[in-house]
This record gives structure tokens, C-alpha cells and sequence, in this order.
């Protein structure tokens, strides 16, 4: 068996140099799309993980608009009651004072005054159920202003986050394909290589 010349062991030498570099390219190449998939990844879960936490965020907040709405129309519901009792007693006041006078507490003046003061009473005490159920509807539409609005911006940065790790998918394909081509471009080349130096 004859033995190999100089240039065919440096050409053999430079062609499994090349070699070693190609599956190195391609092994990069390989690194590089995994780092991009993982960010792909990351960047999905990221924003899955923080439309959970806005959206139960906002069902929080929404949740104490409606309990603020709700102590608020509680609140004028009992001035209403207050006015309505304080209306009772002060009319029941005007009847014995004027009982106690020996005037008639049904009629005249004694009644007029009593009919005014529920005349004024009931407006108060209207004005007071206007203010709840405007609390109320109030709350309810701050609340759903707010839910829907978590739910939009929700879905935004879902939206968003999709796109970017699709990028991330794309720009991962790219690397890989790009590092192939590189490395058979280099096997090529270091076949190329071989083939001349073993022909000189």
C-alpha cells in the first residue's frame, strides 16, 4: 500500500479542518435559534402570566368601585330616612303645640305648615334616591369601564406578544438556515481546498 504524499495528508488535514468548522457554523447556528425559541417563549408566557394578574387586578378594583358605589348609595338612602323621620317628628310636634293651643292641627295654618314641610321633606328625600341610584349606576359603569378596559389592554399586549415571538420564531429559522449555508459553503470550500493542495 503506497503511502499517502504531503499534499494529500495536509489536503486531508485541511478538508477534516473544514469539516470541524462547518459543524461548528452549524452547531452555533443550532445555539443561536434555541436562544431565539426560548425568548419566543419567554416572551409569550411573560405577557400570559401578566394578562392573569391584570385581569384579576381590575376584577379587584372593579370590586371595590362597586362596594364604594354601594356604601355611597346607602349612605344617601339613610339621609333620606332621616329626613323622612325628622319630617315625622317635627310634624307631630306642629300637631301637639297646636293641640295644646286649642287650635285645629288638621287644618289652617297648623296644616299648611305641615304640608309644606312635606312638600320640601319629599323633595330632599327625592333628590336623596336620585343621588343612590346615580352612586349605583355610577359604580356599575366605572367598573365595567374598567374590567373592559384590563380586557383590551389584555388582549393588546397578547396580541403583541404573539407578534414578537413569532419574530423571535422567524429570526431563529433564519439563523439556523443561514448557519447551514454558511457550513456547507465551508465544506465546499474546504473540499475545494483539499482537492488542490493534494493536486500539487
Amino acid at each position: 500500500m503506497p503511502m499517502p504524499t504531503e499534499g494529500q495528508t495536509l489536503g486531508a488535514a485541511g478538508f477534516i479542518a473544514a469539516y470541524g468548522q462547518a459543524q461548528a457554523q452549524q452547531a452555533a447556528a443550532i445555539q443561536q435559534q434555541t436562544g431565539y425559541l426560548l425568548q419566543a417563549r419567554n416572551t409569550l408566557a411573560v405577557a400570559e402570566v401578566n394578562a392573569q394578574y391584570s385581569k384579576q387586578y381590575a376584577n379587584i378594583q372593579a370590586g371595590r368601585l362597586l362596594k364604594r358605589a354601594d356604601i355611597e348609595a346607602r349612605n344617601f338612602q339613610i339621609a333620606g330616612n332621616t329626613i323622612q323621620k325628622n319630617l315625622r317628628a317635627t310634624n307631630a310636634n306642629i300637631r301637639a303645640r297646636a293641640a295644646a293651643a286649642g287650635i285645629d292641627y288638621a287644618g289652617g295654618s297648623a296644616e299648611n305648615i305641615q304640608l309644606q314641610n312635606v312638600q320640601e321633606a319629599m323633595f330632599d328625600v327625592g333628590v336623596a334616591d336620585l343621588n343612590a341610584l346615580t352612586a349605583r349606576v355610577l359604580g356599575f359603569e366605572d367598573a365595567t369601564a374598567m374590567i373592559q378596559s384590563a380586557e383590551l389592554q389584555d388582549t393588546l399586549n397578547l396580541f403583541a406578544a404573539r407578534q414578537q415571538s413569532a419574530q423571535y420564531k422567524q429570526a431563529g429559522s433564519a439563523a439556523r438556515q443561514t448557519g447551514g449555508l454558511m457550513a456547507t459553503q465551508t465544506l465546499i470550500q474546504g473540499g475545494f481546498d483539499a482537492y488542490k493542495t493534494m493536486k500539487t
